[in-house]
């Protein structure tokens, strides 16, 4: 058994001092204009060392990816938007809390997966996400059949009654999961939560993710190492770097080049095609796959490369704008910062 700081937060409230008229409704009203979390000028120390520097952000709904190298101030942010470590200065909101002075109301209101292994030996399945339930304000029976409902809603059927420490690392991710979701929280803050899983469990836990932010209007943080599941199913991105915000906007707007670029693929000779594109002031380019790389294509002119491959009797397979990848724009932030600060 693993000790996280989620099991530090859950014996923060023992059981038989939570019930649901003890813990009070945030005042955030769900407009999904408004942000979900809102910080100003955040810095944490411990002691010379700034674990965060200065750190002003605003997250909203949809899903927010946050990445950064080991030791970037991932967690510690985390932690400070719950409250559960007080910062050195700065202030912030989240869901309408202040960071500062209710963090009992923000974790009311926010579920958590953290990384590591959270569960109490001997406890099946159904009881662990029960015991998370009574924990967030749940009566009894309402604990009992939240935590079947959204047992069921992650895939889990007879192993919930199983002792959690006989779980596979698949099964204890969605168990982790449900714990997180079973008092339906307006934010989820998820850490590494396909780490460890097969191509199908990942793929079905980032459905999950995505409906819950586009069928069920969470907002969702998604901390983790793993690029291709932030390009997947994130809104927006966030960078840290040592305790810094190197990058941070829409994940379309980031990953959208500077000049634009399309992507052709012919059926034909693709020397040729490029010949006719240059002949008619098309800069264009064979990569190693074969493809065409167009350079200065826009919506206005990306037509006529339509027109003169029907002319030439090219088959078009693919014409499409495009993206810098998301691995380019993280190594070039922490590259960019490692340099500014050696």
């Amino acid at each position: 058994m693993g000790d996280p700081w989620l099991i530090f937060l859950m014996l923060l409230t023992p059981p038989n001092i939570v019930n649901a008229s003890t813990v009070s409704h945030p005042p955030y009203s769900g407009d999904k204009q408004e942000p979900v979390v809102v910080l100003e000028h955040v810095s944490k120390r411990y002691g010379s060392i700034n674990a965060l520097s200065d750190v002003s952000l605003t997250i909203g709904h949809g899903i927010t990816g946050l990445l950064g190298p080991n030791g970037a101030g991932k967690s510690t942010l985390v932690k400070t938007m719950l409250g559960l470590l007080r910062m050195s200065s700065g202030q912030g909101r989240v869901l309408g809390f202040d960071c500062r002075h209710q963090a009992l109301d923000i974790r009311a209101a926010v579920g958590t997966m953290p990384e590591d292994d959270c569960y109490v030996p001997g406890l099946t399945g159904v009881q662990m996400v029960r015991y998370a339930a009574r924990l967030s304000g749940l009566e009894r029976v309402e604990s009992l059949r939240r935590a079947h409902e959204v047992l069921d809603w992650c895939g889990m059927t007879q192993e919930r009654y199983r002792p959690v420490e006989t779980y596979s690392s698949g099964m204890r991710q969605k168990l982790s999961f449900a714990q997180a979701l079973v008092h339906d929280p307006k934010l989820v803050i998820l850490d590494e939560p396909t780490a460890g899983l097969d191509p199908s469990e990942r793929r079905d836990m980032l459905g999950r993710i995505n409906t819950l932010a586009r069928i069920h209007g969470k907002a969702v943080i998604l901390s983790t190492h793993i690029l291709p599941d932030v390009q997947a199913v994130c809104d927006w991105v966030v960078v840290l770097c040592r305790g810094r915000v190197k990058l941070s906007g829409a994940l379309e707007d980031l990953t959208r080049p500077l000049f634009p670029m399309h992507r052709l693929c012919v059926r034909g000779d693709a020397s040729a095609m490029v010949q006719r594109l240059e002949h008619i002031g098309i800069r264009a380019e064979i990569t190693f796959d074969g493809s065409i790389t167009l350079h200065g294509v826009d919506g206005s002119t990306v037509s006529g490369v339509w027109r003169l491959a029907a002319d030439m009797g090219f088959g078009v397979t693919s014409l499409e704008p495009m993206r810098t990848s998301l691995e380019t724009l993280f190594v070039d932030a922490v590259r960019e910062h490692s340099h500014a600060a050696g």
